[in-house]
């Protein structure tokens, strides 16, 4: 138990971090699965781990090319590049530029330095990325939906493939060591304090049997600076540098 493997494993983990069952933590349990649900989003939107990197295969259909837009899985958090429809440079066309290079080298690449043949074929590549560009596209991930800025009628054809570069969020119920992640036990359990506080301030002032009082409104200020300093630590520590762009 004190690897969460399972959503509820780590909410026994979190409310034992705040002393249940020693203390009576007065938290309702919608309200706890409801943080929890907070808690992985963030991670899933920031933290390095809570996502990964990944390649889309898409066949595309009549149905695509009527609707102009692609629909992509709603774990997807971003689109990072669309990879090239059409390619000018195949290996293996024997009227390929590239192919007459290798045809005629080949029997001199043992004798001969490949700086001369390196130097080409960095060329073309400059060539290819001026003239066989990756098409210009829009992506929201609340629609789900990738727009292409091409005229679909005549550059995609039906049963043709597409690639996407994308980032999508990891599911811990997939990938159940996720519950474990040190940083989304740390601030699942403040988000439980906050609440926790939340519940408790209305009744702030009133005296139980035995004298004591509630004490909510202290209990809510220190989830929230642990929170400040959580979220500090995951834009700081934790998450991707921006990727660099070339227009």
């Amino acid at each position: 138990m004190a690897k969460p493997q399972t959503r509820t494993q780590l909410k026994e983990y979190c409310l034992r971090s705040l002393g249940h069952p020693v203390i009576e933590v007065n938290v309702d349990d919608d309200q706890l699965e409801d943080r929890i649900d907070e808690a992985i989003q963030v991670w899933n939107d920031y933290h390095y781990d809570g996502t990964e990197r990944i390649y889309l295969k898409h066949q595309v259909t009549q149905t695509d090319i009527d609707n102009e837009y692609i629909t992509v899985g709603e774990s997807t958090i971003s689109v990072i590049k669309v990879h090239p429809i059409e390619s000018t440079s195949s290996p293996t066309n024997m009227f390929d530029v590239r192919y007459q290079l290798r045809l005629n080298d080949i029997f001199d690449l043992g004798r001969q330095s490949l700086t001369g043949y390196t130097i080409a074929m960095q060329h073309l590549d400059l060539i290819e990325n001026l003239f066989n560009q990756s098409p210009s596209f829009r992506f929201n991930r609340h629609s789900d939906k990738i727009y292409l800025d091409i005229d679909w009628s005549k550059e995609l054809t039906v049963d043709k493939y597409l690639l996407f570069e994308c980032y999508r969020a990891v599911d811990p119920e997939d990938l159940t060591d996720a519950y474990n992640d040190l940083w989304l036990k740390k601030y699942t359990t403040a988000l439980f304090k906050r609440q926790w506080g939340l519940n408790l301030i209305k009744f702030e002032g009133v005296q139980l049997p035995g004298g004591t009082t509630l004490n909510g409104r202290q209990i809510f200020d220190d989830a929230t600076t642990e929170l400040q300093l959580l979220d500090d630590e995951i834009y700081s520590k934790y998450q991707l540098p921006d990727d660099f762009m070339v227009g």
